[in-house]
């Protein structure tokens, strides 16, 4: 356990908050717009209503103990390993990973959720917040 806050600590010191187009054009520079389907203002909400573009955030209460990492609140109970946690780890990574300011790690494991069959439906925020929305708002004046 005292690795677990050991590492959570370094991590957290090379977090990042990002702007709004400063997180849609990362995320246009990794092919996460239109990648199977989904768009990019799709991704620039989903983050922004789960983390607000934190690469640092942490949600430790979900009900069924897991915890919730970085800027897409990756799920440990599914994605990654916490050391804590019974996980399936489907991303192959630790949670800590998930919280650094190096985001490549976090798209990688998103892309991964997606080809799941709820697709990007599997983050609850996005079916409560952008799902069938205008969600031009969160590109716009980007430049993208």
């Amino acid at each position: 356990m005292r690795c677990l806050v050991f590492l959570l600590f370094v991590a957290l010191a090379n977090a990042k908050v990002y702007e709004r187009c400063e997180w849609a054009r990362v995320l246009k520079n990794y092919g996460m717009d239109g990648y199977r389907g989904i768009s990019l203002a799709d991704w620039v909400c989903l983050s922004h209503r789960e983390s607000n573009y934190n690469t640092a955030a942490i949600n430790p209460y979900n009900t069924d103990g897991s915890i919730d990492y970085g800027i897409f609140q990756i799920n440990s109970r599914w994605w990654c390993n916490n050391g804590v946690t019974p996980t399936s780890n489907g991303c192959n990574i630790r949670c800590s990973e998930l919280l650094t300011d190096n985001v490549r790690v976090a798209i990688n494991c998103a892309k991964r959720v997606v080809r799941d069959p709820q697709g990007i439906g599997a983050w609850v925020a996005w079916r409560n917040h952008c799902k069938n929305r205008n969600l031009s708002s969160y590109v716009a004046g980007c430049g993208l």
